[in-house]
């Protein structure tokens, strides 16, 4: 279902809507791609592979641009209150889904430096936390498409899932790094990996919380949890084994 057209007078307007919300969901798409190349890169070790999802980041960036000059397009033809939110979710959601790709590029990034190290057994992890972080991001446009406030409610709620599942992998993580001081530069890469696709996961949330936005106005969100609690994370006062 597709509730952007709202049957105005003029119906170049209901199809320029339309047409912009197929553009931020094709944006979507190709992050959402992106995302589960990098992974796949990850396991398959594959400097090639990673060097293309680089290369793609381009493409989501020059339809961000798109996107913003069409709807400052729109915006300048007098839209209603309600098409005033429709132009703000615009704005916002299409620079989320610029960072998602930003975040999928440099797990590439780092996929590539971990692949002059020999294999590490730590990186399984890796992969259910980033196809959590896809998941959500697959929801978080479907409920921009449908415009379905509940689904996005949803995408929120389960960012708090992916925050406990980074928290674990970081203390993991942490944990062969003080078991052997070898595994320090592999695992450092894998935390910062780690760390892009828990802010994936952030700006799934962003996307939702704009999609109620957009469905609810100024209707209160009800309350967020956050599990996130790697600032927390106390290490041992030894610090990392030398051995």
């Amino acid at each position: 279902m597709n509730n952007f057209p709202h049957d105005h007078i003029v119906k170049s307007y209901d199809e320029e809507q339309r047409r912009i919300a197929a553009e931020i969901l094709h944006m979507g798409e190709i992050a959402v791609a992106q995302l589960e190349a990098a992974l796949d890169v990850v396991e398959r070790r594959d400097d090639r592979a990673a060097e293309r999802i680089i290369a793609n980041d381009e493409a989501i960036d020059t339809l961000e641009d798109k996107v913003s000059h069409d709807v400052m397009q729109l915006a300048l033809r007098g839209p209603m209150a309600r098409d005033l939110r429709v132009i703000l979710a615009a704005l916002r959601i299409p620079n989320d889904i610029e960072r998602i790709g930003d975040y999928a590029s440099n797990v590439a990034k780092r996929s590539m430096a971990l692949n002059m190290l020999p294999p590490v057994p730590h990186a399984t992890g890796l992969r259910s936390l980033g196809q959590l972080a896809a998941e959500l991001v697959r929801d978080a446009m479907a409920a921009y498409r449908d415009q379905d406030a509940q689904l996005a409610l949803e995408v929120r709620d389960r960012d708090a899932e992916l925050d406990a599942m980074y928290t674990s992998l970081f203390r993991e993580l942490l944990t062969y790094m003080m078991e052997d001081a070898r595994n320090i530069t592999p695992c450092t890469h894998l935390l910062f990996m780690a760390k892009n696709l828990e802010r994936i996961g952030d700006h799934a949330t962003n996307i939702a919380e704009n999609v109620w936005f957009l469905v609810q106005g100024d209707h209160p969100l009800p309350p967020r949890d956050k599990r996130d609690e790697t600032s927390t994370t106390n290490i041992p006062s030894g610090g990392l084994s030398q051995s």
